[in-house]
C-alpha cells in the first residue's frame, strides 16, 4: 500500500502545463455524436493553435474508450509526432462488451456507443486499464496518468468495513501508477475526481504530481475549504488543473448539470435555474459572455495552473484559448457578489494580474 515517503518525494515530477489543456470527452460522443471529420477538425485546430506541445486530457471512461481510440487514430492520421503531444489518461475504467441497449455507466449521457465500460480500481485493474488505453491510443502512450473517479468507487460502499477495503484498492492502484513511473513508462502521477474531498484524502496519503478537480471549483460552486486546499497544493508544488467548469454545460445554457438532466418543477432544479437566469441577466448587463466569466473565475483561482476545456466545435477552439485573456470589467464581479451569485470578492481575493504576466512571459 503506497503512502507518502521520502523516496516518492525525491521522485516528484511536476508537469509544466499550458494555461489551457484540451478535454476529449466530445471525442467520446458526450451528449452528441460527432462525425469523424468534425473530430478531425477539432484535433487539428487544437494542434494548430497551441504554442509548444499540445496537451490532451482523456480517459477510458470517455465513450467507453472511444475518445482514446479516436484521439490516437486522428493524431496518426495528422502525422503528429509523439514528442509534440502530451496525453493525460485518467485510468480506472475498462472497455467491455456492450450487452444492453445502452451503456450501463452514466446512462443517457454518452451517445451511439459500441462498447460498455466497468470501473476497475486495484493494482491489476489499473495495469489492465493502462495497457488497454495504450492499445486504443495507437502508439501515443500517455505521459500523465491518474486514478479516475475514486469518489465514485468509494460511493459504492455499503458500510465502514467495505469502505476501508475500497480505499485500500485505491492506494494499491497508486502502487501500480508509481511502478509505471519508476519503470519510465509515464512521467507524472495525479488524480481526477468530482468530489474534491476525495482528492484531498488521497493527497494526504499519496505523493501526487498533479490533481484535477472537476465540477467543483466553478463560478457557481467555490467553497472556501476548496480554495484553501488548492492554495495548499500549489504551495507544495502540486499542479492543479480545474476542469468541467461549466457543470456539464449548464452554466452556458445546457439542460444538464453535472451530467444530470435538470427538469423544472423540482425545488433543487428551480434554484439552479434561478441562479442561471440571474447570472445571464448580469452578463447581459455588462456585455460579458457567460462562458468567459466561467473560465476567468475558474482559472484565476489562486493555485490553479491550467484549465481543461472541451468542445464539440472546431471553430470554438480558438475562442476557448482566448477566454483566458478576455477583458471583464471589475464592476461585473462586484455585481455578482452584491447579488450573492458568488461567495468571494473576486477582485480582492483572486490575483488576476499575476497570471496575465505569467502568460505573457511564456
Amino acid at each position: 500500500m503506497l503512502v507518502k515517503d521520502q523516496a516518492n518525494k525525491d521522485n516528484k515530477t511536476t508537469p509544466v502545463l499550458p494555461p489551457v489543456i484540451f478535454g476529449t470527452s466530445g471525442l467520446g460522443n458526450l451528449f452528441v455524436v460527432l462525425t469523424e471529420e468534425e473530430k478531425l477538425d477539432i484535433i487539428e485546430e487544437c494542434i494548430r493553435l497551441s504554442k509548444g506541445k499540445v496537451v490532451f486530457d482523456s480517459a477510458g471512461k470517455y465513450g467507453a474508450g472511444l475518445a482514446l481510440e479516436t484521439l490516437g487514430k486522428l493524431l496518426k492520421q495528422l502525422n503528429i509526432s509523439k514528442e509534440d503531444v502530451i496525453i493525460s489518461n485518467k485510468l480506472g475504467w475498462l472497455r467491455t462488451e456492450l450487452k444492453t441497449a445502452e451503456p450501463t455507466f452514466e446512462p443517457g449521457v454518452w451517445k451511439d456507443l459500441k462498447h460498455d465500460a466497468v470501473q476497475k480500481i486495484s493494482y491489476d485493474g489499473i495495469m489492465e486499464c493502462f495497457e488497454q488505453g495504450n492499445e486504443l491510443l495507437n502508439g501515443y502512450n500517455p505521459q500523465m496518468v491518474s486514478v479516475h473517479d475514486p469518489d465514485e468507487y468509494m460511493a459504492s460502499s455499503k458500510g465502514y468495513p467495505q469502505s476501508q477495503k475500497l480505499y485500500e484498492d485505491i492506494l494499491d492502484a497508486y502502487e501500480a501508477l508509481y511502478d509505471l513511473k519508476k519503470e519510465g513508462k509515464v512521467q507524472s502521477v495525479g488524480v481526477g475526481a468530482k468530489d474534491w474531498k476525495m482528492v484531498k484524502r488521497i493527497a494526504g496519503d499519496v505523493e501526487l504530481d498533479w490533481i484535477m478537480i472537476a465540477n467543483s471549483m466553478t463560478i457557481k460552486r467555490h467553497p472556501k475549504e476548496l480554495l484553501d486546499f488548492i492554495e495548499e497544493m500549489n504551495s507544495k508544488g502540486i499542479s492543479v488543473i480545474n476542469s468541467a467548469v461549466f457543470h456539464s454545460g449548464f452554466l452556458v445554457g445546457s439542460d444538464y448539470f453535472d451530467y444530470q438532466l435538470v427538469k423544472p418543477g423540482i425545488a433543487e432544479n428551480d434554484t439552479l435555474l434561478k441562479w442561471r437566469e440571474d447570472f445571464f441577466n448580469t452578463c447581459r448587463q455588462f456585455n460579458v459572455k457567460p462562458a468567459e466569466a466561467c473560465v476567468q473565475f475558474a482559472y484565476n483561482v489562486p493555485g490553479v495552473k491550467s484549465i481543461a476545456l472541451n468542445t464539440t466545435h472546431a471553430h470554438r477552439v480558438q475562442s476557448n484559448l482566448q477566454m483566458i485573456d478576455a477583458h471583464i470589467p471589475v464592476e461585473f464581479w462586484s455585481e455578482l457578489k452584491n447579488k450573492n451569485l458568488i461567495e468571494v470578492d473576486f477582485v480582492s481575493n483572486f490575483n488576476n494580474q499575476f497570471k496575465k504576466e505569467s502568460i505573457e512571459q511564456k
